[in-house]
């Protein structure tokens, strides 16, 4: 009875498909994060991978020939490991100096038909790369495009442009009034300054705004309730298309940070 209810487990085992089996999951996962080389992405003899975190690139490679894989300028090589370090050899050097210093890891198999896997971690990244020779046909050189640094690059230098423009055009220094109190309490973002030129309202905050979470401007009526204000982000800055006496600054639930701007002085009537 035992083993007839071992022949029927196996049986059942023998029966799961094979899509369903751990080695095909993991054939079917690899050849969908495979990259290989493609016309278009070949520079000169260069062919240049866009980086993405969890794909596999392929290097195809051939004896006597050697195929250079060159990394981010500034990137440093933590460790270098080879699945098959016998019949493949593997190297690096590095070209240029300074903050334009470049490394490169020189693969080369001893025969045709090897096929084995490479994995480089660095100081910014890691890079999972297929090796595969053939009789010919090396590639000279592979390197990578790095668009997620692009983009952050590309966001950086718009903030700085956004902190660097004017907050408002046509502003005469002679009109400011920079008479506002600011009090409460003392956060990070707690603001610099506040000043108006008589039609607009400009809140002044320190650099560190533009990492953390922003807090929302109410202004103070007469009875003392709290109205949320309409204004915009310039920069540091936020601009009020309106005047008042009073305006708090609040971030928080429980334990909410709140801090007062109010005018220090009477509101100056027109043409005085």
């Amino acid at each position: 009875m035992i083993r007839a209810v071992i022949l029927s487990a196996s049986l059942v085992a023998l029966a799961v498909p094979a899509a369903a089996q751990p080695t095909a999951k993991v054939a079917a996962a690899n050849k969908a994060a495979l990259r290989e080389p493609s016309n278009a992405g070949f520079v000169g003899a260069v062919q240049v991978y866009p980086y993405n975190d969890g794909t596999l690139y392929r290097l195809y490679a051939a004896p006597e020939r050697i195929t250079d894989i060159a990394l981010q300028p500034g990137e440093v090589i933590t460790s270098v490991a080879a699945g098959d370090t016998v019949r493949w050899t593997v190297g690096d050097t590095t070209s240029g100096s300074g903050e334009n210093q470049r490394t490169h890891i020189f693969v080369k198999p001893f025969s045709a038909g090897l096929r084995s896997n490479l994995v480089i971690t660095t100081s910014r990244r890691v890079y999972h790369i297929e090796l595969e020779s053939r009789s010919s046909g090396a590639m000279a050189a592979l390197s990578w495009t790095y668009p997620h640094d692009e983009m952050i690059a590309l966001r950086r230098q718009q903030d700085r442009a956004a902190a660097a423009a004017p907050i408002a055009s046509g502003l005469a220094i002679e009109s400011l009034n920079f008479h506002y109190a600011i009090s409460g309490d003392k956060p990070a973002w707690r603001p610099l300054r506040a000043f108006d030129d008589g039609r607009q309202t400009f809140i002044e905050f320190p650099a560190s705004i533009a990492v953390g979470e922003a807090p929302p401007l109410f202004v103070i009526g007469e009875g003392g309730e709290a109205q949320l204000v309409n204004y915009r982000v310039a920069g540091r800055y936020y601009v009020v298309d309106r005047l008042f006496g009073a305006a708090e600054l609040r971030l928080g639930g429980k334990k909410q940070q709140v801090v007062r701007i109010a005018t220090a002085q009477p509101k100056r009537r027109k043409g005085k």
